[in-house]
């Protein structure tokens, strides 16, 4: 019995910090989840195909309709165009993280996890982690498609690399709004359309497709003042796409955008993540 007794100690492994605990725990479920995309290849076809519909239908049907600080060209256009088309990729990409979520509460895997030694919010940090990764890859295929159709960028590779940054951090996240929807609801349906009702006004009404000079006073304000407008605006202006002459609206986030960008992107993630893991541990008691 001793003999028995001092292998099982030797055999048993050694307790981990909390921090490398999560961290490892939580780079395991990103894996998970994308050899499963990998093995589901329709997901990113599927998920490349809007946001490539945004890109030709706005550049081509509006392009020469919309007036862009007095100018109604075309190519003035798909430069201030592209910035927001690039921004409602990586927030429509919630609605997936949520579908995918409420899949696995509704297949009692999430109820798998829990039973394991690991982490409590590594499930969900992972979950994000995969969706970003596969929001990066859209990007990627997004920035192409804009460069065949005549969208250029105007800053040093730096500046348009720190605005694809900020574009990832805030789909990263709105990824944990997504998760705190998958987690409140009962079937992947119901996930989608919640992750989605929201985003159309949130993405509509601002800077994104159309100047906000010419909306109506109380819709400015928001405009000027949402999240997603000062992504939108920041990306613009590390791009290069402002027009020339542009001045920016007095509004404290449209003349600070990548501050503004920052701020609002890390405070949607420390709120939601907060809320999502404290409803991860009650939805799955």
């Amino acid at each position: 019995m001793t003999t028995t007794a001092d292998a099982v100690k030797i055999a048993a492994p050694r307790p981990r910090g909390g921090i490398v605990q999560s961290v490892n725990d939580s780079l395991v479920v990103a894996k998970r989840n994308l050899i499963r995309m990998l093995r589901i290849p329709e997901m990113i076809i599927f998920g490349l195909i809007q946001p490539i519909m945004f890109v030709v239908l706005f550049s081509y049907v509006f392009g020469g309709s919309i007036s862009v600080d007095g100018s109604t060209s075309p190519a003035a256009y798909r430069e201030f165009l592209m910035a927001g088309i690039f921004a409602q990729t990586v927030t429509f990409a919630t609605a997936g993280a949520g579908a995918g979520i409420a899949d696995d509460m509704h297949k009692g895997l999430i109820d798998r996890f829990r039973s394991l030694p690991m982490a409590r919010g590594a499930v969900l940090t992972g979950r994000t982690l995969a969706d970003l990764v596969q929001t990066a890859l859209t990007l990627v295929v997004l920035a192409l498609v804009a460069l065949l159709v005549g969208w250029r960028t105007h800053e040093n590779l730096g500046k348009v690399l720190a605005g694809f940054g900020l574009l990832l951090l805030l789909g990263y996240a709105f990824s944990w709004i997504g998760a705190l929807i998958g987690l409140s609801v009962r079937t992947p349906e119901a996930a989608t359309s919640g992750g989605l009702i929201w985003l159309f006004p949130l993405t509509f009404i601002s800077n994104a497709f159309v100047p906000s000079d010419n909306m109506p006073t109380f819709l400015r304000y928001i405009a000027e003042w949402n999240p997603f407008s000062a992504t939108v605006q920041a990306s613009r202006e590390l791009f290069g796409n402002l027009p020339e002459g542009y001045v920016a609206p007095d509004a404290w986030p449209m003349q600070h955008p990548v501050w503004a960008s920052l701020i609002w992107s890390v405070l949607i993630i420390v709120f939601f993540r907060t809320l999502a893991v404290r409803k991860y541990r009650s939805a799955t008691a």
